[in-house]
C-alpha cells in the first residue's frame, strides 16, 4: 500500500464540518487504486481520511485498522503542510 500523489491546498471546510488539508492518491493494492481521498484534520486535533462521495454517499469506507494505516501513510507524504496547517 502507498500513496500514489498528494493535492495539496490551503486548508478549507468539508462537507464534514472539518478542517481539509488536500487530497491524495492510493494504491491499496497493485489491483486496486483509490483516487482523491480527503485529509482532513478533525476539530479536535485528531487526522483522518475519508473516501470520496458518490453523491451524497462515500463511495467506500475502512476499517479502522486499515483507516489508521492509510492516515498514517498520508500524513507521511504530506509532511509538514499538514502539521503546519
Amino acid at each position: 500500500m502507498r500513496v500514489i500523489q498528494t493535492h495539496l491546498m490551503a486548508p478549507s471546510g468539508h462537507r464534514t464540518g472539518h478542517t481539509c488539508l488536500g487530497f491524495f492518491d492510493l494504491e491499496l493494492s497493485s489491483n486496486v487504486r483509490l483516487y482523491k481521498i480527503a485529509l482532513l484534520r478533525m476539530r479536535d486535533g485528531r487526522f483522518r481520511s475519508v473516501a470520496p462521495y458518490a453523491g451524497k454517499n462515500l463511495a467506500a469506507t475502512f476499517s479502522p485498522a486499515l483507516a489508521e494505516r492509510i492516515t498514517a501513510l498520508a500524513l507521511d507524504a504530506f509532511g509538514e503542510h499538514a502539521h503546519a496547517a
